[in-house]
């Protein structure tokens, strides 16, 4: 048996992950991004589930140092206390060709995969994992996409149209038949809608 990846992001309706470089760099993200507590707890369901996560470089660094802090930060509400502990302590590999690994990094659990055959690298580990595994970056989804180790989208897409920004994948990519395997509304109009990837033409 062998891992899936799964390409987890908010997107607008037109498909847009970020509006603005930076758009993400705070604790409440973009101000188009509808992530009241609800929500955010059941990303941290989601979360847990994962068996590990793989992140671009702007993904990662995003997330880290302010997750492995924010465990310990009693001004925080718990859910997000909660997520920090899950993103921390989950297994994760930074796809960067300019990392390297620290022992502050290694604390966090992480691994660097880099160097020019990370996709074939992934695709080992994929092969020989088990699970879901999260995936964060749209560079990385598309060079995943277009090796054919692309097993799942799952979108939470937010009621609103930016017109401009960073695309969920970038240009030039395949053609991709999708397969809707679940639905679900949450508060404030969010929608989830999970795609398996049947196959690029």
């Amino acid at each position: 048996m062998s891992a899936r990846f799964v390409y987890w992001m908010n997107v607008s309706l037109d498909l847009m992950i970020e509006q603005h470089a930076g758009d993400h760099n705070n604790l409440s993200g973009p101000d188009w991004i509808r992530l009241g507590a609800p929500l955010h707890r059941e990303f941290n369901a989601r979360a847990r589930a994962m068996s590990a996560m793989v992140e671009g470089r702007v993904i990662y660094e995003m997330m880290d140092p302010f997750w492995p802090d924010a465990r310990g930060d009693g001004s925080l509400p718990d859910f997000l206390r909660e997520y920090a502990e899950i993103w921390t302590s989950m297994p994760k590999m930074l796809v960067s060709h300019t990392r390297t690994l620290t022992p502050e990094l290694a604390s966090h659990n992480t691994r660097i995969i880099g160097g020019d055959d990370a996709i074939d690298q992934l695709a080992a580990l994929r092969q020989d994992a088990e699970g879901d595994i999260a995936v964060g970056g749209a560079t990385l989804a598309t060079q995943l996409l277009r090796a054919g180790l692309l097993d799942e989208l799952m979108l939470f897409t937010h009621p609103v149209i930016l017109g401009s920004g960073r695309r969920l994948f970038d240009d030039p990519r395949p053609r991709v038949n999708l397969d809707l395997i679940e639905e679900q509304t949450y508060d404030q109009g969010v929608t989830l809608h999970r795609y398996a990837v049947r196959g690029v033409v």
